[in-house]
């Protein structure tokens, strides 16, 4: 009979935490120490939700154009940094589609090619100034945690920048 009565207490236990309402503050943004361009770390408490969204490529600058995308060129797409900002619209009209915000993300993986006008190095400063353009602004003044990644190639040859998002409130 003990064991049934502590099953039984242990049920209900859980069954009180899943009817519990969130705390006011389910997500809790760790700035870096001296503040910079990205956190240090976020805490993602128990009652929030959250969104994983796979990488994101850019989408081609003419959307027109009927040409498969792996038989488009860079140009097609744009430099690190178009690449960057196009991605980013795409996260934000993804995010907007489940009822997020850019504010929402807590965490960014960047993956970036080496571009070939620059011997193969990845352009880590458009990538950066694309980011700026939606993190930190007078419309998101909120960042994230963000790791930046060079690869050797994305899934397909005019590909500068992938990016996966994931979001909680």
């Amino acid at each position: 009979m003990a064991l049934k009565t502590r099953i039984m207490g242990a049920a209900l236990a859980a069954a009180a935490l899943l009817t519990t309402p969130a705390t006011a503050q389910t997500v809790v943004k760790h700035a870096s120490s001296p503040a910079g361009l990205i956190l240090q770390s976020v805490t993602v408490k128990p009652g929030a939700t959250t969104l994983y969204l796979s990488g994101q490529l850019a989408a081609p600058l003419d959307p027109t154009k009927k040409v498969p995308p792996t038989q488009l060129s860079i140009a097609d797409f744009g430099d690190t940094r178009t690449q960057t900002l196009s991605v980013l619209a795409k996260i934000k009209a993804i995010l907007a589609e489940h009822g997020f915000a850019m504010r929402d993300i807590v965490k960014l993986t960047v993956f970036v090619a080496g571009d070939p006008k620059l011997g193969g190095k990845m352009d880590f400063a458009g990538m950066n100034d694309g980011f700026k353009q939606y993190f930190g602004t007078a419309e998101n003044p909120t960042t994230v945690a963000r790791s930046t990644i060079q690869v050797a190639a994305l899934a397909g040859p005019a590909y500068l920048v992938e990016i996966e998002a994931t979001a909680a409130k």
